[in-house]
């Protein structure tokens, strides 16, 4: 306590510029939890919290034994999955070019291409695609046809679903997630690849030795909280884009609480299957980042 105390005195400024944040923190993230108790209750909007009456786990029973939540954790996991396994490594590929660029005019020009969509709602996108994707006059439809092939309702088909949240979330946020790639490179010491070039090293022996490794701890940390978010399978990008007849492949936790909750009013239900995402997002950070440490050697704490 008394070093903690010497500490703050002796940087009073630096403490004073953290109370604004601790703030935000407690208003914004610590505050709302209050909320959680609804999970656990009969909860009615008109009579409030404090009169609702406590059911206990009760909507918990009924979100493990609701065929329904079954499909759409099936879902999430699999849409979650595809994103990892196919966007993932498209940032890190993408900032290993553009660090190799030396016409820096051209580089960027390409980080403004890349980057721009990020910067798009999901609205937007949506409208974008659909009018690229729709049987009547879409552009891909037209060539589809031109060929002698029949068109394809990419929107409304289960077959193309997945596929289509997976593609035009990358075509969002890769840009975006190359920035945090191309920061870490320019933390590279330069002369690492002066002497590697004395060495006789190769370019791609330089981007495996030095490059890549000089990734890792920030390709680490991506990837924990990628797992923190792995039941969080773009639920405005999906809700923007799905329709009924592709809730079977489409509907994804996020929808699911939104639908239950605002459509159907059963806050309680969708508050508990709201929970029961942190806890296992909050599980998976914990899990990832000791595994990262006991084998790799590096974590995020």
């Amino acid at each position: 306590m008394r070093k903690l105390m010497a500490d703050i005195r002796k940087d009073w400024d630096l403490y004073v510029a953290l109370i604004p944040g601790i703030l935000f923190l407690l208003l914004f993230k610590y505050t709302p939890m209050y909320g959680i108790l609804i999970a656990f209750k009969d909860f009615n909007i008109f009579e409030g919290m404090q009169a609702s009456p406590w059911v206990g786990l009760h909507n918990f029973e009924r979100l493990f034994t609701t065929p329904d939540f079954v499909k759409v954790f099936k879902n999430t996991l699999i849409i979650s999955l595809y994103k990892i396994g196919f966007l993932f490594p498209i940032p890190i590929v993408i900032a290993i070019l553009m660090n190799e660029l030396k016409n820096m005019m051209f580089k960027r020009t390409v980080q403004t291409i890349v980057y721009l969509p990020h910067f798009l709602s999901w609205v937007i996108i949506s409208g974008l695609f659909i009018d690229l994707l729709t049987v009547n006059g879409g552009l891909i439809n037209k060539m589809i046809v031109a060929m002698g092939g029949e068109p394809i309702s990419f929107f409304m088909n289960p077959s193309y679903f997945r596929s289509l949240v997976v593609s035009t979330a990358g075509w969002k946020e890769f840009g975006w997630n190359t920035i945090v790639y191309l920061a870490a490179l320019s933390s590279i010491d330069p002369q690492l690849y002066e002497a590697a070039k004395m060495d006789g090293a190769s370019k791609f022996r330089q981007i495996w030795h030095i490059t890549l490794p000089g990734l890792i701890p920030t390709i680490l940390l991506m990837f924990i909280l990628r797992l923190g978010s792995i039941l969080e399978a773009g639920t405005e990008q999906i809700l923007v884009m799905y329709n009924p007849t592709v809730y079977n492949v489409g509907d994804v936790i996020g929808t699911y609480v939104f639908r239950i909750g605002l459509g159907e009013q059963d806050y309680s239900f969708s508050t508990a299957v709201g929970l029961f995402e942190s806890i296992i997002a909050f599980f998976l950070v914990v899990t990832g980042n000791y595994l990262s440490r006991r084998f790799l050697k590096r974590g995020i704490w």
